[in-house]
């Protein structure tokens, strides 16, 4: 009975030595599909962030103490609205010296005028009063003019990004109080990251269309206004800025969006159909193709880009004219498959 059972194990594992590892030992029914090769437009597509095109840093032009601050963050303000001032006691009291100075050289300047009219005083003396005097208006002007720019006015409509000083801060000249944007529905753009390759395809005035993930339903138009002359030094890539032709939506800086970019070139590209590939990651994908009698091969794929009818494949498929439609996720390199006309 042991010597039975040794002979029969040994003929089991013969008959699946000649099967070539199928374990099921099934032929599975596929069809076969010709790989079509397309011209279509050369598209890039990008993510990026969302931001406005006139992005400002508001500053106090001298330093002193933020005696207010009247607005917040993400609030909108109008032209001309006064955002932050600074307390006035030391400017004003500069101003009123600078006043007293003018009135005194002003005084001093008549009576030596008087005094050369009379052939008392040397035109010297006449000529450096004259030029005291100057200096002290020069040095009013000045001070009316660090004066002016004491408080933080807005140049345009806008809203406030972020707030970066706070009241009662001892703050120095040119340090930003207020980070801001220009407000309107045509001052939004999207600044995306591309390659070396793709920055090159990209020109001024491409159209392209923009999704926002905060927006899922809606894709707007949007145009190429400007690219970057060098690599971003932290990420490598090149940036380029979309302008948004009309956004309507409340949207808000930092939103994540996705750009596809019109080269108006065209490319040839093989395209097939979805159920077509197997095992898509990102851009890599798989497809069985034929490989000699009712045998099948695994083919990686590079996916160029996606369409609501199929996919364009950029690489992989090179002399390849067939491929295996149907079943394809009961299929291995070791199936023995039986082609349906």
């Amino acid at each position: 009975m042991v010597l039975a059972c040794l002979m029969t194990l040994a003929a089991c594992n013969k008959k699946n030595e000649t099967k070539g590892f199928d374990s099921s030992g099934d032929v599975i029914a596929v069809s076969l599909l010709k790989v079509s090769e397309l011209e279509q437009e050369y598209t890039i597509n990008g993510t990026g962030l969302l931001g406005t095109e006139n992005e400002m840093r508001q500053a106090f032009k001298i330093g002193g103490i933020i005696d207010r601050i009247f607005v917040n963050e993400g609030q909108r303000f109008q032209q001309g609205e006064l955002l932050a001032s600074l307390k006035l006691t030391e400017i004003e009291s500069g101003f009123a010296q600078a006043e007293l100075g003018l009135s005194k050289a002003q005084r001093d300047y008549s009576r030596v005028e008087n005094l050369y009219a009379d052939s008392v005083a040397t035109l010297e003396q006449l000529q450096n009063s004259k030029t005291a005097l100057e200096l002290a208006k020069q040095q009013l002007a000045a001070v009316a003019f660090d004066k002016k720019y004491a408080f933080i006015y807005a140049e345009k409509p806008g809203f406030v990004v972020k707030k970066m000083a706070n009241e009662g801060e001892v703050i120095a000249g040119g340090t930003p109080v207020l980070a801001s944007s220009e407000n309107g529905s045509k001052s939004w753009e999207l600044k995306i990251g591309l390659s070396d390759k793709e920055w090159a395809k990209v020109a001024i005035g491409h159209k392209a269309k923009v999704m926002l993930e905060a927006f899922p339903d809606t894709c707007w138009e949007a145009h190429v206004f400007r690219k970057s002359g060098a690599a971003d030094m932290g990420t490598g890539s090149f940036q380029v800025e979309l302008k948004l032709d009309n956004l309507t939506e409340s949207a808000a800086i930092g939103m994540f969006g996705k750009a596809i970019i019109q080269t108006g070139k065209q490319q040839k590209s093989k395209f097939i159909p979805y159920e077509a590939l197997i095992e898509a990651d990102g851009k890599k994908a798989y497809v069985f193709v034929p490989n000699g009698n009712n045998r099948v091969k695994k083919q990686p794929v590079l996916i160029e880009s996606f369409s609501e009818s199929g996919v364009s494949i950029a690489s992989g498929l090179e002399g390849v004219a067939e491929i295996v439609l149907g079943n394809s996720a009961f299929l291995n390199e070791f199936s023995t498959v039986q082609i349906i006309k």
